[in-house]
């Protein structure tokens, strides 16, 4: 069983779905409401979740602007929100060309907890503190407030907040998500719709792997060309890195690698040093990129009535998101969550397939974020030269130290 923890989420992912569907052709109703209800308390814990979520990752995300290298710090920030919508917006244009000739519109109807009878033996209302828009815009405040201040003790406070809300993602949510997509899976071979919706799925993960492959060749063409390198000799040069995440779905984990293949590519230790680390938390491109992939593809299955500007406006909001996601395996589907459901509408049925797809293919979109980290990292050093050095600021709060002390 040492293969599996390895392995991470995505075996127990592919069980719970094959073991879901095999199951639901013998099961009978009493058995499966108690999945059913399992999967009730489990929407209403995570929608308790998701404002906690969000203000835990974005306001320590948008406070870190204010410490470090400075204007480099910004700078680096920017183009990570500027490479994940633009990748964003690349998936759009590409799923709405091709969406119309291979999905079908109203394929399903809108996937219900509750259909044909399948209801929890009993719910418990677990209200939000506050909901998403009251979570973002608390979080936006508060942020750039802190990040005016760093010396401020509230900067530790939301330090500490994070490590709660990480541990939380990582040690109850994501655990728990393969029982829950076992039982979405369970419901909907019960009600006769998952071949739909299996049909659907894998004509989305046909085009969000070959997406991903263009997203690269373009990351790293346009890196090429403003830091004057061969782009086709880089990407090969941080293949070692793609091969890491794809085994464990972690940017985090991956960052030793990323950090080596990116040295090995001519970029200065100063410059890797700094730009590998931040962008394995605030660079998520292949994770919004598939976001909105098979975001669309639910819309339009289900006939959601989302319009071009809603849509639009929850691409924009998802790049911030993903700024904010942590980069730990699950971690930029549970921050998206909300926008998902306040932005798009999404019912609790929809984002579990939502999240079981995005698990499925973790390990390909977290390849293309570290990846796409050293195309980052060679346009910040053509851009900052000399300037961005290493520097050892007592003044500054340490945040790495400060979270060492507490684990210890």
């Amino acid at each position: 069983m040492s293969w599996l923890k390895k392995a991470g989420i995505l075996p127990w992912v592919l069980l719970a779905i094959v073991l879901g569907i095999l199951c639901g052709q013998f099961f009978n109703a009493p058995v499966a409401r108690i999945f059913v209800t399992f999967n009730d308390l489990f929407s209403q814990f995570l929608n308790f979740s998701i404002p906690l979520i969000i203000v835990g990752l974005v306001i320590p995300a948008i406070a870190d602007l204010g410490r470090g290298a400075g204007k480099w710090l910004g700078i680096t920030t920017a183009i990570a929100y500027g490479s994940t919508v633009i990748v964003a917006f690349l998936t759009y244009f590409t799923c709405k060309a091709l969406y119309p000739h291979i999905l079908e519109a109203g394929a399903f109807d809108q996937v219900e907890e509750t259909t044909d009878g399948l209801t929890a033996y009993f719910s418990i209302e677990m209200l939000p503190v506050f909901d998403v828009m009251t979570a973002l815009l608390v979080s936006f405040v508060v942020g750039i407030g802190i990040a005016l201040v760093p010396k401020g003790t509230m900067r530790k406070g939301f330090v500490e907040f994070r490590l709660i809300i990480t541990g939380l993602i990582e040690k109850v949510i994501i655990p728990l998500l393969p029982l829950h997509i076992f039982g979405i899976f369970l419901n909907l071979t019960m009600t006769g719709e998952v071949a739909a919706i299996i049909s659907v799925l894998l004509k989305v993960v046909v085009l969000v792997i070959a997406l991903e492959v263009v997203i690269l060749l373009i990351q790293f063409i346009t890196a090429g060309a403003i830091a004057k390198k061969n782009p086709f000799k880089a990407l090969l040069g941080m293949l070692p890195a793609y091969a890491t995440a794809l085994g464990t779905s972690s940017s985090a984990a991956t960052i030793p690698v990323t950090l080596r293949q990116t040295l090995k590519n001519g970029v200065s230790k100063p410059v890797a040093s700094f730009v590998v680390p931040l962008c394995a938390t605030i660079h998520l491109s292949g994770s919004a990129s598939k976001i909105t992939a098979f975001s669309m593809a639910i819309i339009i299955v289900n006939g959601l009535p989302v319009s071009t500007a809603q849509f639009i406006g929850f691409l924009f909001m998802l790049g911030i998101i993903m700024v904010g996601g942590p980069g730990v395996p699950g971690g930029a589907i549970m921050a998206a969550v909300g926008i998902l459901q306040s932005m798009l509408g999404f019912g609790d049925a929809d984002i579990g397939l939502m999240i079981a797809t995005y698990i499925a293919l973790d390990s390909f979109g977290t390849a293309t974020n570290v990846t796409g980290d050293g195309a980052i990292a060679m346009v910040i050093d053509k851009l900052a030269g000399k300037e961005l050095k290493e520097t050892d600021d007592a003044s500054e709060f340490d945040e790495d130290a400060y979270i060492a002390s507490i684990r210890e």
